[in-house]
């Protein structure tokens, strides 16, 4: 893959606070605007889209559609998110969108993807502090070091690659279970596979201690609230190459144990590095809506805690009744090429 960044973005050169913050950025390295019409195969990108107040920019969804209706248009690409806003709100949703549309598109994102600025910048406030700088150099370091990572993104394998699968589902009713079950046959002869179960009664949500206890408690390993997350979930992750995240779709969400288990993933993110651990999901909605936690996967463990998110990392399917998902045509097919995809992205 090419050593140069390719830039997309809306047509017309790149003007105002946007413009300014990436000629200053990336100063130095190989950069150059995207020309429409050209393959984005194999190329290491940089989403950069400025939007206005009401958070909507025809040219971002327009890239949306393209991606959306052109599934393999990334393949082999790697990139990087920056979304400009004029005001405090918008800017996270977008970039979560466009890295979701991305990935299914072919796209593989390095951790921690998205450089985002709110209108008054005050979202760097907390870098600034750290790199004892003003607001607008904090943005200008952050998008610096996305695309410095986007540049290196070679992601590490191994001869035989550690998963974890993390769900808190029924055995006896769960079509989740059932497709991972299914993977998990084409893969554990490659991989070492643990699967922890967070089911009722044994996980306890974060209820956000201040960032001096939870880093005593992260420096040690562990957590204030310990229980399953500090026996088990912590050293288990600690040891792994992926984790899968096994998500049925409740109420358009993460199941709220997958949620407090996610929450509770920041006394050890304090401490320890993901950027070198790939996410995977697995998605099952009774009617609709698979796309909403796809994007709180891609958002809260890709954007936030900073695993890597290789391509084909999200198997999405739709089936209600016990049993349905391993009916549904077509769905061996799927189940095979997700399991490749898992062992590409992890093995040697």
């Amino acid at each position: 893959m090419e050593r140069e960044l390719t830039i997309v973005t809306g047509p017309g050169p790149l003007t105002g606070r946007l413009g300014k913050t990436l000629s200053a950025a990336l100063a130095g390295l190989e950069a150059r605007l995207y020309r429409r019409g050209e393959p984005l195969e194999n190329r290491r990108i940089l989403f950069a889209f400025s939007l206005p107040g009401s958070g909507v920019n025809p040219e971002l969804w327009a890239l949306l559609a393209r991606l959306r209706d052109h599934p393999g248009c990334l393949r082999g690409s790697v990139g990087g998110v920056i979304v400009d806003g004029a005001g405090d709100l918008y800017t996270k949703a977008a970039g979560r969108d466009l890295i979701l549309a991305a990935h299914l598109a072919g796209c593989a994102f390095p951790g921690r993807p998205l450089a985002e600025a709110t209108g008054d910048l005050r979202n760097f406030t907390v870098q600034a502090k750290n790199a004892d700088c003003g607001l607008e150099t904090a943005y200008r370091l952050a998008v610096r070091d996305l695309a410095e990572r986007v540049l290196d993104f070679a992601p590490p394998r191994r001869e035989r690659p550690r998963v974890l699968a993390l769900h808190a589902s029924s055995r006896a009713t769960s079509n989740t279970l059932d497709l991972w079950g299914r993977v998990r046959e084409r893969i554990e002869g490659s991989c070492e596979v643990r699967e922890i179960g967070l089911r009722n009664g044994t996980l306890e949500d974060c209820a956000g201690c201040p960032y001096t206890t939870c880093l005593h408690f992260g420096e040690q390993g562990g957590c204030f609230y310990g229980g399953v997350m500090v026996q088990e979930v912590f050293p288990a992750l600690r040891e792994a190459d992926a984790v899968v995240l096994l998500c049925p779709n409740y109420n358009d969400a993460l199941s709220a144990n997958l949620t407090a288990a996610v929450n509770r993933l920041t006394a050890l993110y304090r401490t320890t590095s993901f950027e070198d651990k790939a996410v995977f999901a697995i998605v099952v909605s009774g009617y609709s809506g698979g796309d909403i936690v796809a994007g709180q996967v891609v958002s809260a463990l890709c954007a936030n805690k900073g695993f890597r998110l290789p391509p084909g990392a999200i198997l999405m399917e739709t089936a209600n009744d016990a049993g349905a998902a391993l009916r549904l045509p077509g769905i061996q097919g799927r189940l095979e090429r997700f399991a490749e995809d898992l062992l590409r992205a992890c093995k040697l």
